[in-house]
């Protein structure tokens, strides 16, 4: 499966069935969409999003469009196909009745920060999450 083989290399810590188990499950799903970019019938980049009807840190309203995850190969990146996909997540989550996309990133990923910020999002909140064995 095509997406599942670039989810990889966004997600690396998960094998290639986990990946195309988890996107057959939510192809499946009406809350749930991925598209995937092409260029010369290569794809080279995918995005996924889906709606999140709990609380979306930074948003008043329910649903939320929310991406997931957006990733273009670095050789065609600074092209302007990550923000076709981008948009193509927002008129679904507008079709799905959203009046609010969003997103995050890891506090580390520079690149998603500066990717995020060009294409208008606003930062809602800085959070650093903690986990313990008990």
């Amino acid at each position: 499966m095509i997406l599942a083989e670039l989810a990889l290399k966004l997600w690396e810590d998960n094998s290639l069935s986990e990946m195309a188990h988890e996107f057959e499950k939510l192809i499946a799903s009406d809350t749930a969409v991925c598209f995937i970019q092409y260029v010369d019938e290569r794809a080279i980049g995918f995005s996924q999003c889906q709606l999140r009807s709990d609380y979306v840190e930074g948003t008043d309203s329910s649903p939320v469009g929310y991406l997931e995850g957006i990733f273009i190969e670095e050789a065609y990146r600074k092209r302007g196909y990550a923000r076709e996909l981008l948009k193509e997540c927002e008129n679904w989550a507008k079709k799905k009745h959203c009046i609010e996309f969003a997103s995050d990133c890891e506090l580390k990923n520079e690149d998603s920060l500066h990717f995020h910020m060009a294409m208008g999002f606003e930062e809602a909140n800085r959070i650093i999450c903690f986990r313990k064995d008990i």
